[in-house]
């Protein structure tokens, strides 16, 4: 499948789980949304388990089965019994099996009665992951487009000294534009400091291009045809933030990671990528912008795939992904 045709692949997905959140609910209070979102899991773990247009992670499949196994998809929930049952990507675990293979058979898959008898002997025991994740503190979901009333406030000396050094015609362009985008004003500036220090010409030896540092995949992605226009640029900066600020629910250090490294690198290292440039621009955006988390809407796109392994605690996920 070529690069072209997995990109409107991936787009189509995309839009099919905007149309199936609907305005007045979250999937996670709508039983339709939520076994539609289920399904969209499980396909993506096929791809993960068997390798298909994609490096074969049986871990990361594992991971993804249980997600749509929450979601109540009764043929996750057979097969991450199996995958305990045989420790495909996972340690063998009979009780979690047992307890896969029984939620299964009560929703009428037959294979789930037989794999129970199989693990028979084996008191059920509900996997760890099944176990919803709670929220990170202070993570703020956008509702009807604006932050519930427990919303996040920059560090008041941090953002007047951002304000202050910054040229006034950016400052007045972000104040202007931001709020469009669902974007803290802060965020961008500490975005375009440390991107281009609000260089409208900069080009970055990457072909990074504006005071946003655009590269040409991102601009096309977000519709500016024109990087050096200064409005267009800071539109399409605003419009990715906002997209990485719902793929990663509105945890500020793996949006800044993602910005600088790319949001695949992000999911690939389970966290900010292990590159000293990465890090420091990691730090420097935090700490300009006064934040660490940020309002977010979850209509943009769904979270990322990897965020829970990413929220586990270092040693387990690296325990999992190396399938011990």
């Amino acid at each position: 499948m070529t690069h072209a045709l997995l990109k409107r692949c991936a787009a189509a997905v995309l839009s099919l789980c905007s149309a199936v959140a609907a305005p007045a609910a979250s999937p996670a209070e709508d039983p339709e949304a939520r076994l539609q979102m289920a399904l969209l899991l499980r396909a993506d773990a096929e791809r993960y388990e068997k390798g298909d247009g994609v490096p074969r992670d049986p871990a990361f499949a594992a991971a993804m089965y249980c997600r749509a196994a929450r979601g109540g998809d009764a043929e996750s929930q057979f097969r991450l019994g199996w995958i305990y049952a045989y420790a495909r990507g996972v340690p063998r675990n009979d009780a979690w099996a047992a307890y896969m293979f029984k939620l299964a058979a009560d929703k009428g898959i037959p294979q789930g009665v037989e794999m129970l008898k199989m693990v028979g002997g084996s008191a059920p025991e509900m996997p760890d992951c099944m176990i919803p994740p709670a929220p990170p503190p202070a993570v703020i979901t956008m509702v009807n487009g604006a932050a519930s009333a427990q919303g996040l406030v920059a560090d008041p000396a941090q953002r007047a000294r951002l304000f202050n050094t910054a040229p006034k015609k950016v400052v007045d362009l972000v104040k202007k534009l931001a709020p469009k985008y669902s974007v803290q004003p802060e965020l961008a500036l500490a975005i375009m400091r440390a991107e281009s220090n609000y260089d409208p010409a900069a080009v970055s030896p990457r072909n990074a291009q504006g005071l946003m540092q655009l590269i040409p995949a991102t601009a096309e992605r977000f519709n500016v045809r024109d990087p050096f226009n200064e409005e267009q640029n800071v539109r399409g900066g605003l419009a990715y933030l906002r997209w990485l600020l719902a793929y990663f629910e509105g945890d500020l250090k793996l949006v800044a990671a993602a910005y600088n490294a790319g949001e695949g690198t992000v999911d690939r290292y389970l966290g900010v990528p292990p590159y000293e440039e990465t890090r420091n621009y990691v730090s420097k955006v935090l700490e300009s912008a006064g934040l660490t988390n940020h309002p977010y809407d979850a209509k943009i796109t769904r979270p990322s795939p990897r965020l829970e392994l990413i929220r586990k605690p270092r040693v387990e996920a690296v325990g999992l992904r190396r399938g011990r």
